[in-house]
């Protein structure tokens, strides 16, 4: 697993005192306002946050040591992560990166459907594209009645398709 994960990329400047206008990668924009430090090149570099708040469909970022204009130009197309260790999930919650990748099964028989190409978050639950070995696409939601058991560890998750849900089921 990852250890920096992305959550934003810095879009715009905003103002004349060196603040930044960033397009969030989380569930709302009060998730990215909550941190403090976050990190430029894949982790490699720091930065302190010394204010941010959601502002319309964007987060707007004040970062220490950009206090101009000019210098918030420069970060324009950069993306933001987050320390996973940072992060405070639920145990029913999960990061996307983590879900992407892992092979879905079948939790009664065992079938491997394909691995999780794409997760679309489209309000009432995720929606997740499974990519199949001769390059077909599966979707289903992310509810209790389909999604028995997800492991990040083992590298995959159980389900159980409604009837019809899948093409072959239906007849």
């Amino acid at each position: 697993m990852k250890q920096f994960l992305e959550i934003a990329k810095i879009v715009a400047t905003q103002g004349v005192r060196g603040e930044v206008r960033c397009q969030y990668y989380c569930d709302a924009p009060e998730v990215l306002c909550e941190f403090d430090e976050l990190y430029f090149d894949k982790g490699a570099k720091p930065v302190h946050v010394i204010r941010a708040y959601p502002h319309k469909n964007i987060v707007v970022m004040h970062i220490e040591g950009v206090d101009t204009v000019e210098k918030a130009q420069t970060l324009v197309g950069k993306l933001l992560y987050i320390d996973r260790d940072d992060a405070e999930l639920d145990d029913d919650l999960y990061f996307i990166q983590d879900i992407i990748g892992l092979t879905v099964k079948d939790a009664d028989t065992g079938e491997v459907y394909g691995k999780i190409s794409e997760v679309y978050q489209n309000g009432a639950a995720d929606v997740y594209s499974i990519k199949k070995e001769d390059g077909t696409e599966l979707m289903f939601p992310c509810i209790d009645e389909v999604v028995k058991k997800i492991d990040t560890e083992g590298g995959e998750m159980l389900i159980k398709p409604l009837p019809g849900l899948f093409d072959e089921d239906t007849e």
